[in-house]
């Protein structure tokens, strides 16, 4: 159960993925200082800055899984040092091990998501990876019910 600025959070999360012009996949992040309860930064999965969101990059996974920025990327970029400390929210996907690696660098305290679909691949890998590194890491995981 989250507490009340969790799910305030988690539902930005949720609203900023829309921003999103992946046809198959939106996903929003939402940085948040826990003490303050005030957002540091935001981001959506998308193309880079600049890079045209052509329809035939946009369906062609091959070409778009290589020129995508992740959500949680895309937050950790905009906020800089003033990630360090902070939770970081994700929706409706669970970081992928790639962005648990720049998550744990930038100093992100807890991650809260929705729980994987571990009956999948390639997100059963994915998330136990990063499971056992935010583990090692020491970044708290908190997976919730989005239904």
């Amino acid at each position: 159960m989250l507490d009340k600025w969790d799910q305030r959070f988690m539902d930005l999360a949720g609203f900023i993925a829309t921003w999103s012009k992946d046809p198959s996949t939106q996903v929003g992040a939402v940085i948040a200082n826990p003490h303050t309860k005030r957002v540091v930064s935001m981001g959506f999965n998308g193309f880079p800055a600049g890079v045209e969101d052509l329809e035939h990059r946009l369906e062609k996974r091959e070409i778009k899984y290589e020129m995508v920025v992740h959500a949680e990327q895309n937050a950790l970029l905009f906020a800089g040092p003033a990630a360090e400390g902070c939770n970081l929210y994700v929706t409706p996907l669970p970081p992928c091990a790639r962005c648990g690696v720049i998550i744990i660098q930038a100093g992100i305290s807890r991650v809260i998501s929705p729980m994987p679909d571990k009956s999948k691949e390639p997100w059963k890998t994915q998330s136990e990876i990063s499971e056992q590194m935010f583990q090692e890491a020491g970044v708290q995981l908190d997976y919730v019910d989005i239904t």
